[in-house]
């Protein structure tokens, strides 16, 4: 994986750099968000990033996005993606795990606190249908419309165009995957997933 490029934060929220793993290396963000108040260099939405070119960055970072949107439109934003990365480019995601998520469902936990974030107590309720203090505050694009296992999401992932797919699931419940544009070595593959899952 080069140690320079372009990574397009796609739903950064209040994020920046800093907050992704690509904040050890040295890589230019560019930051998209369909919410204005978080001062995007792009406003948009990852349906239609119209603002950003076909193949102009080399890493597509979305955190905790993918799952705001329905099932049928999965494919519009993962190939969205696909379409502006470059050739030599990767995309980078993580969103809820809903395998993991389920134990805690089939133990009777739906309402109980799995972790505890800045905002606050974080639920399976909240994992599954999005954050509902967001919710109540009027964020209805955080709502949650659809949901994924590895399986499927990687699944998706190469149905959009993407070469290769690796994933692994994180701490908190979460699932991580990269997609490749073109094909890498196992080598390589494994130490950018090192490198970048769960950072």
């Amino acid at each position: 994986m080069q140690k320079t490029g372009i990574f397009l934060h796609v739903g950064c929220g209040q994020k920046t750099k800093e907050q992704t793993p690509f904040r050890t290396l040295d890589w230019e963000e560019i930051r998209l968000d369909i919410n204005k108040n978080t001062n995007p260099d792009i406003l948009g939405t990852m349906l239609n990033m119209k603002g950003v070119k076909d193949q102009s960055v080399d890493a597509v970072f979305s955190s905790h996005n993918i799952e705001h949107v329905y099932p049928y439109e999965v494919e519009i934003a993962l190939k969205e993606f696909r379409r502006v990365l470059k050739d030599t480019g990767f995309l980078l995601i993580t969103c809820p795990d809903l395998q993991s998520i389920c134990s805690l469902i089939v133990e009777n936990k739906l309402t109980e606190a799995a972790y505890n974030s800045p905002s606050g107590p974080i639920t399976p309720l909240d994992m599954i249908y999005g954050y509902r203090r967001a919710l109540a505050r009027g964020e209805h694009f955080m709502a949650h419309k659809c949901g994924f296992t590895a399986k499927t999401l990687s699944t998706d992932i190469k149905s959009a165009g993407f070469s290769q797919v690796a994933t692994a699931k994180g701490k908190l419940f979460d699932l991580w995957a990269l997609g490749t544009c073109s094909r890498w070595d196992k080598a390589e593959l494994e130490n950018v997933c090192r490198t970048l899952f769960g950072q």
